[in-house]
């Protein structure tokens, strides 16, 4: 069995501080990388760095606010890029006339914008060393219907795949691979802890049952399949959604 090694390269990773984006900081860091972890939720990200103390750098910053990203960003010049930010930033369901344009552009800025300023800071590195891998983290959200009944939530992970795409073709000439991992869902902050709750005995034994894997993932899960997409053997792939759901995508 072959692990990854991802042994002197930097790795910068947003959404650092829990859930999915925890787990990919683990993930990169047992492979040897030096890891850069980046999140807005300050606290939690100090108590990620106290579990590392070696080959990790923790930044606290809002991704939202472009001309900080690049400051802190541009000249780290990373071999890979994660951007795992995002989520429904604590809204609820509800129609669409009563959302306002303010919670509609909080979830855009969380997880597109987010991802825009990160690509604008680290590609003039990677096209200057000719490669670079960036990932970008979406949902089945992305692909079909939100579970979460949150209309600026699908909308958003929809244009976070299509962003995906459109720079596969534009970096594609410069040795830069572009790609995204779709998770299922997963219980990974208190407002999927919430849905999950919603659902009941009886619904979370349906969605359950839903799986193929009869199971639902982890941030482990998640993990492995953006370090693949992110090691040399992958160097060939590129403007791909991997779902990672533990079921056929659709």
């Amino acid at each position: 069995m072959i692990g990854f090694d991802f042994s002197g390269r930097t790795v910068l990773v947003t959404g650092a501080a829990r859930g999915i984006g925890a787990g990919i900081v683990a993930e990169f860091h047992a492979a040897g990388a030096q890891v850069v972890a980046a999140d807005i939720l300050g606290e939690e990200l100090a108590a990620l760095a106290g579990r590392y103390p070696d080959r990790l750098t923790a930044e606290t910053i809002d991704l939202g606010d472009g001309a900080a990203v690049t400051d802190r960003f541009g000249r780290l010049a990373p071999d890979v890029a994660v951007c795992a930010a995002g989520g429904v930033r604590g809204q609820a369901p509800k129609p669409l006339e009563e959302v306002t344009d303010a919670e509609w552009m909080a979830i855009y800025d969380g997880n597109v914008r987010s991802a825009l300023n990160v690509m604008r800071a680290v590609i003039p590195a990677m096209k200057a060393r000719g490669s670079g891998r960036i990932v970008t983290i979406s949902s089945g959200a992305g692909l079909k219907p939100s579970l979460t009944g949150i209309q600026a939530y699908c909308s958003a992970k929809h244009g976070l795949v299509g962003l995906t795409r459109q720079m596969a073709l534009e970096l594609g000439p410069h040795g830069i691979t572009v790609n995204s991992v779709a998770p299922g869902f997963l219980r990974t902050s208190p407002d999927y802890e919430r849905q999950w709750a919603g659902y009941g005995e009886e619904g979370q034994q349906r969605m359950l049952e839903g799986i193929a894997m009869r199971r639902l993932g982890e941030p482990a899960d998640i993990a492995a399949a953006v370090a693949f997409l992110a090691c040399d053997r992958a160097g060939f792939i590129t403007g791909q959604v991997l779902s990672v759901s533990g079921t056929p995508s659709p």
